[in-house]
């Protein structure tokens, strides 16, 4: 009887990490068909990649938490790195150390830019979520910390990848780009503003429409998160 007694104890919580594991199996799922269907997670510019992969990140640390997000995170890095490796273009040695262009190579500085952007984009949306909540006591409050959520985890992969190309591989880079040296941050604020911008403003838009669809504690109940 007791040991009847204890399985019943142990099992909500042996479900309940179940659960967890087929959430978070759920969004690494979504973010590998996004990062492997051709034009969809990974738009090819010629020079570098556009992604929106980011999103399912953004939104898998609000409804999961900041642990899970930055799991995500690395799925995500995971997914570039193998991209990167597989299908190059004339700067994927920025995010692979098994890729070359002439002298410059790849290294351990490439898996520091392909993995902590990525991984804190499953961190920080979580956190400027619900610090908007806990400063600004408004119902209308979840919107704008929706969005606000959604850009800051594209500006964090935008932001932190561009600067960290331009300490690790100022030179390559602006030679790959054909820029000169003197001239690389001048291109990557460019980049910045072509491709992360957007990709922020996506960000803070998709990221209001799905989040108060799935944190809506009904559809939450609904689908078990």
């Amino acid at each position: 009887m007791s040991n009847v007694s204890t399985a019943a104890a142990k099992n909500p919580a042996s479900l309940s990490k179940t659960k967890g594991m087929t959430q978070v199996a759920l969004f690494s799922a979504l973010i590998i068909l996004m990062a492997f269907t051709p034009f969809l997670g990974y738009i090819p510019l010629g020079f570098t990649r556009a992604t929106i992969i980011h999103i399912p990140v953004i939104i898998g640390a609000l409804v999961l938490g900041p642990k899970k997000g930055a799991f995500l995170g690395f799925v995500f890095g995971l997914t570039s790195l193998i991209n990167n490796t597989m299908n190059p273009t004339p700067t994927s040695f920025v995010f692979t150390p098994f890729y070359s262009l002439g002298e410059y190579s790849g290294g351990l500085q490439s898996l520091i830019i392909c993995f902590i952007p990525r991984i804190l984009i499953g961190i920080v949306p979580y956190y400027v979520y619900h610090f908007i909540k806990k400063i600004i006591k408004s119902p209308k409050v979840s919107a704008l910390g929706l969005v606000l959520s959604g850009i800051s985890g594209a500006l964090t992969n935008t932001l932190l990848v561009m600067n960290l190309i331009f300490l690790f591989f100022r030179e390559g880079y602006a030679s790959a780009n054909e820029v000169a040296s003197n001239a690389v941050y001048g291109f990557i604020l460019s980049v910045i503003g072509i491709n992360g911008v957007p990709e922020a403003i996506v960000a803070g838009i998709l990221t209001l429409l799905i989040g108060k669809v799935l944190l809506n504690p009904n559809v939450r109940s609904k689908l078990g998160f």
